[in-house]
């Protein structure tokens, strides 16, 4: 990470070193270090100091002098940022530090059928101290030789909040709709533990499980209601620099009718906030309603804006 050169990074540079090195070092080196120091580059300038040290080995108190203070107003550059940010964020609005990004995606095709489709989605999410919100909805609608052949809308909230460094409690509120598989309305509610087995910049996995209560309105069958257990993983891997591969499972199991769910997706950025996207998803209930199939796939390729 690459700091901005700040006065008062840079003063202390300049009298550090007019006071104490020019004393023992070579100009030459003394230039080098202040022209380093000055980008305010921990790499760069941690290079140099190697480099000066290597090349005056006579002079080399004097430079880990120098090296000491540097990476002291270095630790209390950092600590003082940290606690900045710590203060914007506890001090943000409701409506304030929300990312997240829009997705979408069209189909059309002619010829031994014609289909015609299409599928949106929008995710947020907020991270705070120790509390994340995170919101989807998500629609699919298509129509095959004249006739609706998917239609299925999703909403759903998660609150979560860390109780350890890796480990948080969770909440999740979802609401379905799927018509053509016989799902008038669907609502469930869960809470539960989990826990991020990584979190870094290029690899995030979490788990987590609870369990779950589920409302089911039925197309010409009769309401369900039932206690179920909840078991999902959420992977990014950002593998290569545009590349990210994504996979998102959950499983809703009960004794009456279980629900899993498979998306697996592979992301390339384009720029300007732009990616495109190539999922899969599989869908399967292990006794859906009458005349609906038990296993639902969709291929998408879409279209992604992040903000």
């Amino acid at each position: 990470m690459k700091f901005p050169t700040l006065p008062a990074l840079a003063l202390p540079v300049a009298f550090s070193l007019s006071a104490t090195a020019h004393a023992e070092l070579p100009d030459a080196v003394v230039k080098m270090i202040e022209a380093a120091e000055s980008t305010g580059d921990p790499k760069q300038v941690a290079a140099v100091h190697a480099a000066a040290a290597k090349a005056f080995p006579e002079e080399g108190a004097a430079i880990a002098a120098i090296k000491a203070d540097w990476n002291e107003r270095l630790t209390q550059k950092r600590k003082a940022e940290a606690a900045r940010k710590e203060e914007e964020i506890r001090t943000a609005g409701l409506l304030d530090r929300w990312e997240g990004k829009g997705e979408l995606g069209a189909l059309r095709s002619t010829g031994n059928s014609s289909d015609v489709g299409l599928t949106a989605s929008l995710a947020l999410a907020r991270i705070g101290i120790d509390w994340r919100h995170k919101f989807k909805a998500q629609a699919d609608y298509q129509r095959t030789d004249g006739e609706t052949t998917r239609e299925r809308f999703l909403a759903a909230y998660e609150p979560s909040i860390d109780i350890a460094d890796s480990a948080f409690v969770y909440g999740l509120a979802q609401a379905e709709r799927d018509r053509v598989q016989g799902i008038r309305s669907r609502y469930s509610l869960s809470g539960g533990l989990g826990y991020r087995v990584f979190d870094r910049e290029d690899v995030k996995l979490a788990i987590k499980a609870g369990p779950a209560w589920r409302s089911s309105s039925l197309v010409d069958e009769e309401d369900e209601r039932y206690l179920a257990g909840l078991g999902a993983l959420d992977l990014d891997w950002k593998f290569a620099r545009n590349i990210t591969f994504t996979q998102n499972a959950s499983a809703f199991v009960q004794k009456e009718n279980s629900t899993f769910t498979s998306l697996t997706g592979l992301q390339a950025g384009i720029g300007g906030g732009f990616s495109a996207r190539l999922s899969y998803l599989v869908e399967h209930e292990t006794s859906p309603p009458d005349d609906a199939v038990k296993t639902d796939t969709l291929s998408r390729v879409t279209l992604i804006y992040d903000f």
